[in-house]
């Protein structure tokens, strides 16, 4: 959330509205390289951004941002690769999802 206070109230959702909003610059992503020596790439995914309302406090208007994180792994060492585990063999009988 942009504007108002961390902790205190939020602000009344019943009437906020969806903004419309376009990407200024960059993609997005972000390269980390993390201290076992893996990259991994973050990506921010937007689903909606809404206007509710005012700061009280400050006046400005208060924006709430729905969104969910999008980590892909770009690089790991070998030492940190383990084999995968081996699923049991499927009931070929069985309902396909169900089994």
């Amino acid at each position: 959330m942009m504007g108002g206070m961390p902790g205190g109230p939020g602000p009344d959702l019943s009437n906020a509205e969806i903004v419309d909003y376009t990407q200024q610059e960059g993609d997005g992503r972000l390269r980390l390289k993390l201290k076992d020596g893996s990259i991994i790439e973050v990506r921010l995914e937007i689903m909606n951004i809404l206007r509710a309302g005012n700061d009280p406090n400050t006046g400005l208007p208060a924006y709430i941002v729905q969104s969910a994180p999008l980590v892909r792994l770009v690089e790991c060492p070998k030492e940190l690769r383990k084999p995968p585990i081996r699923a049991a063999p499927r009931d070929q009988k069985a309902i396909p999802g169900f089994g």
